[in-house]
């Protein structure tokens, strides 16, 4: 690392090759924290969780009782073990909260001020973090499985919802009303997700097992309804209403950060990687995935790191795969209940996930810091003899002193 740094302080390297190098590193590495957790707060099962996009600082969750739970992540104290302290709750007995599950929350992609939070009671409710009420509310006619509201351009102020009717419906954030209801599936709607590349591109899945992608723009929205044959199978190009993406329910969706690709996850346990130009399966193996919930799980994928990676919930364990070739790089394990969802922190290169055992974890790859400490200690010593008082003392206790009577 420091020869590393040092290359990179001369000019012999990259710091682009040198921030993907270390991102991918850390990526691969991720393990259960053993300095840092977050605060025991959840008295049900934890459906959704966010960070903000503008800082990085808080983490937002919504649970299956109603609440909302909001997480300070940034460590103050200058310790190694530190707990993500819980700065504020909006419990089910606050006039202003969700009534039933809360299925998705969403940071404001712009600014830290607003989140957004929908659920089973048919309702998406757009909150003012400065008094933490809703400034603006909207219902719908079904349960709503998830929100989602493009990071892409400043113009638009989409907001895409998936409800167990079988619409997509758009809402316009600026003006506080329906712009389009998007109609193609034949069965509910649970996951949605705005492109990274394209700001006016959707992707929405249903229990029709079908994807299907639009562009907001057109008078005929719907581009492509993708194919898990390529149109070789039982479907075929002319009858594009026989496509369909799983032999099941698709219940999550995610881009790759570069919005060139699309994963899908179905309850036919099996995760399939889409070309987003031109539609087509490409065709990788990543295995048996448990993904039996009639509900949208919410995966997420590693920022800037080479080879990309995924992180995908299975039942009580989270898999790391190599999205391009669908190679299991390890199994996260820690959680004692189903998983339901993770989000990838881009700016510290971690992981947060949620699940039914209450439990909100974080996976670091700071053990790998630690056994590269460890090495330099070990090394360091040996290389010092007994009698020098400047050896180094692993795990020294700074504040006591030390100071003899005789060194005055």
């Amino acid at each position: 690392m420091i020869r590393f740094l040092e290359d990179v302080r001369m000019g012999i390297v990259d710091p682009k090759s040198f921030v993907s190098v270390e991102t991918t590193k850390r990526s691969y590495n991720l393990q259960l924290s053993r300095h840092r957790d977050v605060e025991n707060a959840h008295t049900a099962g934890v459906n959704s969780l966010d960070v903000d996009a503008v800082q990085g600082k808080y983490l937002i969750s919504g649970s299956a009782d109603g609440t909302i739970h909001f997480y300070d992540l940034f460590n103050y104290s200058g310790l190694p073990h530190f707990t993500s302290k819980l700065v504020y709750k909006i419990s089910r007995k606050n006039k202003n909260a969700h009534k039933h599950s809360i299925e998705c929350v969403q940071w404001y992609p712009f600014d830290a001020g607003i989140f957004l939070t929908s659920g089973m009671d048919k309702q998406l409710k757009v909150w003012d973090t400065s008094c933490m009420t809703p400034a603006d509310l909207f219902r719908f006619e079904g349960k709503v499985f998830q929100h989602h509201m493009s990071s892409v351009g400043s113009g638009t102020k989409l907001i895409a919802v998936a409800t167990s009717i079988n619409q997509a419906i758009l809402v316009d954030l600026v003006s506080g009303s329906y712009t389009h209801e998007l109609r193609g599936h034949t069965s509910a709607i649970l996951s949605c997700r705005w492109s990274p590349r394209e700001e006016h591109v959707l992707a929405t899945a249903s229990c029709d097992n079908k994807i299907i992608l639009w562009d907001v723009r057109a008078a005929k929205s719907c581009l492509m309804v993708l194919d898990q044959h390529n149109g070789k199978g039982r479907s075929s190009k002319e009858n594009s209403d026989t496509h369909t993406a799983h032999d099941g329910y698709v219940n999550g969706l995610c881009f790759t950060s570069d919005g060139l690709f699309l994963l899908s996850l179905g309850t036919d346990n099996k995760m399939r990687l889409w070309n987003t130009y031109n539609g087509k399966n490409e065709r990788v193996n990543f295995g048996s995935i448990s993904s039996e919930t009639k509900k949208c799980v919410q995966f997420d994928v590693a920022k800037i790191s080479n080879p990309r990676l995924v992180y995908v919930p299975s039942d009580g364990n989270i898999f790391v795969y190599e999205i391009e070739t669908g190679v299991k790089v390890s199994t996260l394990s820690g959680h004692y209940n189903c998983v339901n969802c993770c989000v990838y922190h881009p700016h510290f290169h971690e992981l947060y996930s949620g699940g039914n055992d209450r439990n909100v974890l974080i996976w670091t790859a700071d053990h790998c810091q630690d056994s590269a400490y460890d090495e330099y200690l070990k090394s360091q010593s040996s290389k010092t003899d007994s009698s020098d008082r400047r050896r180094i003392i692993p795990h020294r206790n700074v504040t006591v002193d030390t100071w003899s009577s005789d060194e005055d």
